[in-house]
């Protein structure tokens, strides 16, 4: 189990393998942001994007599943998060790109108000098949201390 104390700041991962599907990009528009150019060939391909797109806040959902994904492989001791900062949707993501995801520690602060946890905080970019980074945020991760007596794995 990671714990707070095993937070190592600078620490880097790579994660994740998240094909996008035309199917999908439509369903999630069609509920959550039913904008033409996420919805419509015709109508993307009059628009900056040049084709259908994913939704920025659908490239932030596949993200989110290949970040939960990766902590329930890892065993780590998440109490969850209260936000991020710093959301950039820097290239469109298109149906057929396959996505993972970089993370990098920055810093963790140990709760002054509840002992028993702390956070921490990462940079998190998520990049295509081509290498190019579309997505970057600040991450807030909420995570337990280790329990008095309970030794390092």
């Amino acid at each position: 189990m990671l714990y707070f104390e095993d937070i190592e700041v600078g620490r880097e991962a790579s994660f994740g393998h998240y094909e996008v599907t035309r199917e999908e990009v439509i369903e999630f528009a069609t509920k959550y942001d039913p904008q033409p150019f996420h919805l419509d060939d015709e109508a993307a391909a009059q628009t900056y994007f040049g084709r259908l797109s994913a939704s920025g806040w659908h490239s932030c959902a596949m993200m989110m599943r290949m970040m939960a994904d990766n902590m329930k492989d890892n065993d780590q001791a998440g109490l969850g998060s209260p936000g991020l900062d710093e959301l950039r949707w820097l290239k469109p993501v298109y149906p057929g790109d396959v996505l993972r995801c970089e993370s990098e520690i920055i810093d963790k602060t140990p709760s002054r108000s509840r002992p028993e946890m702390g956070s921490f905080r990462s940079n998190v970019k998520l990049i295509n098949q081509d290498d190019v980074v579309v997505m970057t945020f600040v991450s807030i991760g909420l995570i337990s201390r280790r329990p008095d007596g309970e030794q390092p794995a």
